[in-house]
């Protein structure tokens, strides 16, 4: 039963959202640039799942992409000029009042771990993609060095601990993408890193600027992106 605009868990949800701000990292933001290049066709509509302030879709622009673009956040369009694109005001912990198979490929940058059921979003990715569309997820690693050291010592994933709630609530590792993509028709994933990534107890330090950017990868960086595509 979808949840009321006016109820105690749509606004602690609307809370969450603005916490966050909408935004994303610079890393975030280079590794999700990269890996759109290989979701987005020319003319390709796109929805991205979980616009925020609209900071992505103007970078798209930017970058050239000149498809049709649907935004969808629990936060109203933001008042951006130029900002030239469908908007749904809608809580993303339920379906979407949009058609089934619309869009040509769907993006979400950091926002899955915001939600309460991810396999429930999956299942909405697979309604709202055409057969052969991409979705492309961005969301904290946790299986960095530093994400599993603060496991092992404080009890949670680093972006999960009290400072990151009630915002951050959903940890996911490869493996759950995997199964859920497995689940819902999707080709096995493929996983980006951001190849940024901060030392345990020294954030304002990173991995690759002690080792002049050798070290990177799983193992070394703060956020993945999952890229997969729907078999039919």
């Amino acid at each position: 039963m979808p949840v009321e605009p006016t109820s105690a868990l749509y606004e602690r949800r609307l809370d969450a959202a603005r916490v966050s701000k909408g935004t994303s990292k610079s890393a975030v933001y280079r590794m999700l640039l990269a890996a759109a290049s290989e979701v987005l066709k020319p003319g390709a509509h796109l929805l991205e799942f979980g616009a925020g302030t609209g900071q992505l879709i103007t970078m798209l622009r930017e970058e050239g992409f000149r498809g049709p673009i649907t935004g969808a956040d629990i936060l109203p369009k933001p008042e951006s000029p130029g900002l030239d694109v469908n908007w749904i005001e809608a809580d993303l912990n339920e379906p979407l009042p949009a058609a089934g198979a619309t869009f040509d490929a769907i993006i979400s940058t950091e926002v899955i771990e915001h939600l309460e059921n991810p396999r429930a979003v999956f299942r909405e990715f697979r309604r709202l993609l055409k057969a052969g569309g991409f979705i492309l997820v961005t969301t904290p690693n946790q299986e960095s060095v530093r994400s599993l050291l603060s496991l092992f010592v404080r009890g949670h994933y680093v972006d999960f601990l009290d400072s990151s709630y009630p915002a951050h609530i959903t940890a996911l590792v490869r493996t759950d993408f995997v199964r859920m993509c497995a689940e819902n028709g999707f080709e096995p994933p493929r996983f980006r890193y951001s190849n940024t990534g901060s030392i345990p107890a020294a954030p304002h330090l990173s991995w690759q600027q002690l080792s002049a950017g050798l070290l990177k990868g799983r193992r070394f960086s703060d956020n993945l992106a999952m890229i997969s595509r729907k078999v039919d």
